[in-house]
């Protein structure tokens, strides 16, 4: 049994991450906790209400997060890629889950949580960084505890955001860096490379429709997402980034990793936000060494036709 905490921003490639996950027998989903990113923090805290209801799980604890970055604010929102609700206009069609967030906010949750749990625990960041940044901060002694994080951000050759950075780094850079950068936990990030690679089409999208209500629910809540990545690819499709992320979580190895030495621009220029990876080969960074002086895994392969056939087995139930 793995036990995650998934930190999230939803999203519509958020919804069938939360839902891939309360679908997934060997998770034992801990809390989600909620970050400003796609939308606003009402929104995206009220979205993920709504979606542990519609996945049956109001017994899963949410708790608001951060609205903000740490230091600088955030430029814009995803609402042209995800609606003005940040479910493509479509949150109301989720059932009202009728509770409230608790108490305690998300980095207290976070903390209580991975105090208690008998073994560590996987944190699957699939927002802004900004709640895990500030976990680390306050709680450091609690590093032992977290199994692993697997992140979705960042991008490797050309952003989604930025001519070079994507949204969830780009959102919060600070963060991002004291999370990639200054830390030294076991850190697996899934690029935009990957989760691009990984995208679904209409074909799959409706079978997922037919296999039963909650698969129609989450397609229905897609009409601006995949308008958005039609345009983009120039072919019906759509692309379920944060679930790639969670799939990982639940299935280790699933996704091929490099370990490369790696920054986050935190600078005003025109690659704010962006991830600098050094790609170079081993050899080369032996011989003339690397100002980058954290290592991190980062997912750069996978077998494409078997991610998308687990979300789709895992969600269609």
């Amino acid at each position: 049994m793995t036990s995650l905490i998934i930190d999230t921003d939803p999203g519509v490639d958020d919804a069938f991450a939360i839902a891939l996950a309360c679908a997934s027998p060997e998770v034992d989903l801990l809390a989600v906790t909620t970050v400003f990113g796609n939308a606003a923090l009402d929104t995206t805290t009220r979205n993920a209400l709504r979606l542990l209801a519609l996945c049956g799980r109001d017994d899963v604890p949410v708790a608001r997060g951060a609205d903000r970055p740490l230091v600088h604010p955030q430029v814009h929102e995803a609402e042209l890629v995800h609606g003005n609700d940040g479910l493509s206009g479509r949150a109301h069609t989720l059932p009202d889950s009728g509770r409230s967030p608790v108490e305690s906010d998300a980095v207290g949750l976070m903390a209580a949580l991975l105090r208690d749990a008998p073994e560590p625990v996987t944190i699957v960041p699939i927002g802004p960084l900004t709640n895990i940044a500030a976990l680390l901060a306050a709680y450091p002694s609690l590093r032992s505890r977290i199994a692993r994080l697997v992140i979705m951000g960042g991008a490797l050759s050309g952003g989604n955001t930025t001519a070079v950075a994507e949204f969830n780094l780009w959102s919060d850079p600070e963060a991002a860096r004291r999370v990639l950068v200054e830390e030294r936990l076991p850190t697996l990030l899934v690029p935009t490379d990957l989760t691009f690679r990984c995208r679904v089409d209409r074909a799959w999208l409706d079978r997922l429709s037919a296999a039963g209500p909650l698969g129609a629910t989450l397609v229905g809540l897609t009409a601006d997402y995949v308008a958005h990545y039609t345009t983009f690819f120039g072919e019906e499709c759509t692309v379920l980034h944060d679930a790639i992320a969670v799939a990982e979580a639940i299935r280790p190895g699933l996704l091929r990793t490099t370990t490369y030495p790696v920054e986050v621009d935190c600078t005003f220029g025109p690659s704010r936000g962006a991830l600098v990876a050094d790609r170079r080969t081993p050899e080369i960074i032996a011989t003339f060494g690397s100002t980058l002086a954290r290592a991190v895994d980062i997912a750069t392969d996978t077998d494409v036709d078997e991610v998308r056939d687990f979300l789709l087995t895992r969600l269609a139930g």
